[in-house]
């Protein structure tokens, strides 16, 4: 055998001696723990710890109640939280989905808008149109009928040197201003 060999042998033989003292303690508090768990068992008695022990642990449950107390009564709280802000956001989500479908309504108003006003002026437009051709056809007319008197007046031998005054005519004056009618049917249009 050589000498490695040895110091092998030497340390597993102490390592089985510890593990023997172990396993001799260990069955000796196994035997001690049987013999009081015996005893109890027999006796009926519960288990009483000693009465400083016991003050302690009181002292220490109470404690722990308290915490816990304390503990559950954070919890409803933030449970309340919870239940709360979970209403909110269903009322905003609620909000928001209004106001988008406002939003898009808007939105598409807008989009109509221009056609709308071009449709609203070409109505609006379209009487003044058929007055203005109406005016200028009677215009044209009332020229016709002046060249045609005018013509008829040479033919007798009429000089017209202020015709107004001379045919007595009620001609409106187109030099004052446009009267607040017409104005009020342009700013409409």
């Amino acid at each position: 055998m050589n000498q490695t060999q040895a110091t092998n042998i030497s340390t597993l033989k102490a390592e089985i001696a510890r593990f023997r003292d172990e396993l001799s303690t260990r069955d000796k508090l196994v035997q001690q723990l049987s013999q009081e768990l015996f005893r109890l068992v027999k006796d009926h008695t519960p288990y009483a710890p000693r009465p400083e022990v016991a003050g302690d642990y009181r002292a220490e449950v109470r404690l722990l109640r308290e915490q816990l107390q304390g503990v559950e009564h954070q919890v409803h709280f933030y449970q309340d939280q919870l239940q709360r802000r979970d209403v909110e956001i269903q009322e905003l989500r609620q909000t928001i989905r209004e106001l988008t479908a406002r939003g898009q309504m808007l939105e598409q108003v807008i989009r109509e808008l221009p056609k709308v006003y071009t449709r609203k002026f070409a109505e609006r437009l379209a009487p003044i149109k058929d007055k203005i051709m109406s005016l200028q056809s009677e215009n044209r007319q009332l020229q016709a009928d002046l060249v045609s008197v005018t013509d008829r007046m040479a033919a007798r031998g009429i000089e017209l040197s202020n015709p107004t005054t001379e045919l007595k005519l009620d001609l409106p004056d187109i030099s004052q201003q446009p009267s607040p009618h017409a104005l009020t049917v342009l700013s409409h249009a």
